[in-house]
């Protein structure tokens, strides 16, 4: 029995009890003084749906806002070990819920962080900062190269790879309807493209991953036919290749047979209620020139929309492979998704998740570096993701070479997700992550929307500030001088000291020219 139906149960039975012993016992009405007020609650609790948690779990959910209330005296420990020896900052996820919330998001008594630590990173400021008009454009980049016919006006934040399956219905519905509110686009993830990707007409990133979910042919291969059937849906602007993810770099997805319900089967063409295992390498293409002859058949096969992949930095090498082959095909992606080593999943073995894959900035200064060093930067677009929250972290980001970023734990955060780390035991208490209908029904896909929108929409306007406040005015201005950090106590380095640029065709050898 579920929460709310056993509170119901408990509530019916209380007040008969009252009013059979009040017909023999007058007096015994002065327990409805106890009762009554927390009846009256959790009925409260369940008409709204602004708090999940109060929804599904009536009266007791109460209990999480009383510990925030007081935070963060007793929340700290909760909250920053809430991440299995992870620690996310508390202050980054109090951000996203105010942005969300569309409240204030100013913090008093100053800096929150220690600026003597080492690692600690900083911007520099001009004393002629920029002025931001208020309800000024937000930025935005627009993805083709060459050979593409269907060029996509991207925004700079969008909302990062998470699938259907690992997520409920209902909080891809609030992710997609957000995206459509403020104009941003939604990465499908690699469990293929849903009816609820499509209710409520959001810009879609397809991800087509190594189990080539929604193209997929009956012995588990890419379907070319499914494929250009679904890659010409309107709402689809662009296409990501997933060759590997920063969480679990060299190993395939996994949905738990608990979640793989009739419906996500039949989107993804497999059986249902089994585990569903991605292999951990594409059957489409082994080698760089392979992966060049594939783009080049999604692109003609969707009509001309921008076609690109996504990667954790592993071997280096094999990166140089992949921009020689577009040297000598003439084949070249029109963007390319860089994801951290940092990056999140639902979840994942723990030695892939904290020893396989670059972190973010080294990784996306050498895919930067390494497509100018070949001369190919002109052409390609970068995308970077992993652990992204704030208009700093997007600032460092493009600071180092990406044009435009995507995030996926901010997004979950401002849908209401509080980090619970149920993702894969289907029991997440907020219906974000769970495909058991009782705790799905508890998130409101209308109020959960506008909450995507607002956090979209106000982490954009501070990474605007924060760039005027240096005196530039576009995001293409941001270089790696701009941004310094903390070696030790006496050693402070700018990011073109730390990752320093390469030459324009420094790395084209003679027979590639």
């Amino acid at each position: 029995m579920n929460a709310r139906k056993a509170f119901a149960v408990i509530a019916i039975v209380i007040t008969a009890v009252i009013g059979f012993v009040y017909t023999i016992w007058p007096p015994v009405l002065w327990s409805a003084i106890l009762f009554g007020p927390l009846i009256l609650v959790g009925i409260t609790d369940i008409i709204q749906s602004k708090h999940t948690i109060r929804k599904n779990f009536p009266v007791l959910g109460h209990g999480r806002y009383m510990l925030e209330k007081i935070r963060p005296e007793i929340m700290q420990y909760f909250v920053e070990s809430d991440t299995a020896g992870k620690p996310f900052n508390r202050l980054a996820r109090s951000l996203v819920y105010q942005r969300a919330k569309n409240v204030n998001d100013t913090v008093p008594f100053g800096t929150q962080v220690d600026v003597y630590r080492v690692g600690y990173e900083w911007l520099d400021h001009s004393i002629y900062p920029k002025v931001v008009a208020h309800g000024a454009e937000l930025p935005r980049v627009l993805v083709g190269g060459p050979d593409c016919t269907q060029p996509y006006n991207a925004s700079l934040l969008n909302i990062s790879a998470m699938s259907y399956g690992a997520l409920s219905k209902n909080a891809i519905m609030a992710l997609n309807k957000g995206a459509k509110i403020d104009g941003f686009a939604h990465n499908t993830g690699e469990g293929g493209i849903s009816p609820f990707h499509i209710k409520h007409g959001g810009d879609l990133i397809w991800q087509i991953g190594t189990g080539y979910f929604g193209c997929r042919a009956k012995d588990g291969k890419f379907n070319t036919d499914t494929f250009a059937e679904k890659a010409t849906i309107d709402n689809v602007k662009m296409i990501e290749i997933k060759i590997s993810q920063g969480a679990k770099p060299g190993h395939g997805g996994i949905l738990p047979a608990s979640k793989n319900t009739l419906e996500i089967a039949a989107i993804r063409d497999v059986e249902p209620n089994i585990d569903i295992i991605s292999p951990p390498s594409h059957s489409a293409f082994s080698s760089a020139t392979e992966l060049m002859d594939f783009i080049k058949l999604l692109r003609e096969k969707s009509g001309g929309k921008p076609i690109g992949f996504k990667l954790c930095v592993g071997k280096k090498q094999e990166f140089k492979d992949i921009c020689e082959a577009m040297i000598k095909t003439g084949i070249k992606p029109d963007f390319i998704t860089v994801d951290g080593g940092e990056g999140g999943t639902g979840a994942a073995p723990i030695e892939f998740s904290d020893s396989l894959g670059a972190p973010l900035p080294h990784g996306l200064s050498f895919v930067y570096d390494t497509l100018v060093g070949y001369d190919l930067k002109k052409d390609i677009k970068i995308i970077s993701a992993g652990k992204i929250i704030n208009g700093f972290q997007i600032v460092r980001n493009i600071s180092l070479g990406a044009d435009m970023v995507n995030s996926a734990r901010a997004m979950m955060l401002a849908m209401g997700c509080i980090q619970a780390l149920q993702c894969n035991n289907n029991t997440c208490p907020t219906g974000v992550a769970t495909q058991n209908e009782y705790l799905i029904k508890g998130l409101d896909v209308d109020d959960k929307a506008q909450r995507v929108a607002n956090y979209h929409h106000a982490t954009l306007h501070s990474f605007m500030e924060l760039i005027a406040a240096t005196g530039i005015s576009q995001p293409e201005e941001l270089e790696r001088k701009h941004i310094n950090r903390r070696i030790s106590m006496n050693t402070i380095q700018r990011y073109d000291e730390i990752f320093p640029y390469t030459e324009i065709k420094s790395l084209l050898k003679k027979e590639l020219v």
